[in-house]
């Protein structure tokens, strides 16, 4: 298993990005990929995990071991696969992933796209007692926020169901602040405002 790429991040997409070490680039898939525009044409060290299938094999691309190891710990509960995984480390709010599993908060755990209550309970059962050590290290947000976005008075509910969509695919609300000026100039739908929201994500990476 590759235990961290350490290297230059060379491309931003959507869903992955590339890293060149000693001139190979290696495609690393990330819940959130803008999280790394900061070092585009830096240096960064990405913690990787390694997921085999027989039709593919995929690199997934972490800040910190913690957040790994909270990938590989939900990859252990049955109905929930890579995507969905990395899709709820990506929320950059772990730590109230784990204080969700060990509180038995279904009602925060089906907020992740992919997550049922069956799924959430079998999260509950599957991992209380055994994620709580990874809190003190991982990243820490306030835990009474709700949502950091500012309210606008005149937000249709076209362009309220595509910010909750950019945060279910694990973008947050610095990121998707920064576009929202853009998106409020024109009455789009749900799906046009995402499809412009990244385009004007990748375009500022």
């Amino acid at each position: 298993m590759i235990e961290c790429l350490k290297g230059t991040v060379i491309n931003i997409e959507p869903e992955t990005i590339v890293i060149d070490v000693h001139q190979v680039g290696y495609l690393v898939y990330c819940g959130n990929p803008y999280r790394y525009e900061e070092w585009l044409n830096e240096t960064v060290t990405v913690y990787t995990y390694q997921h085999v299938r027989e039709d593919a094999i995929r690199l997934y691309g972490f800040l910190y071991r913690e957040e790994r190891r909270l990938f590989e710990k939900l990859l252990q509960v049955s109905g929930i696969g890579p995507k969905g995984a990395l899709a709820i480390v990506a929320s950059e709010q772990p730590q109230l992933v784990v204080e969700a599993i060990e509180n038995e908060d279904e009602k925060f755990l089906v907020k992740f796209p992919g997550v049922g209550k069956k799924t959430a309970r079998q999260m509950i059962l599957d991992l209380k007692g055994k994620v709580q050590e990874l809190v003190p290290n991982l990243i820490q947000v306030p835990t009474n926020s709700t949502t950091l976005l500012p309210q606008h008075p005149s937000e249709n509910g076209e362009l309220e169901e595509a910010v909750e969509a950019l945060k279910a695919l694990g973008y947050v609300e610095r990121e998707i602040k920064k576009v929202l000026p853009t998106l409020r100039k024109d009455e789009l739908t749900t799906d046009q405002y995402i499809k412009l929201a990244l385009k004007e994500m990748l375009n500022r990476a």
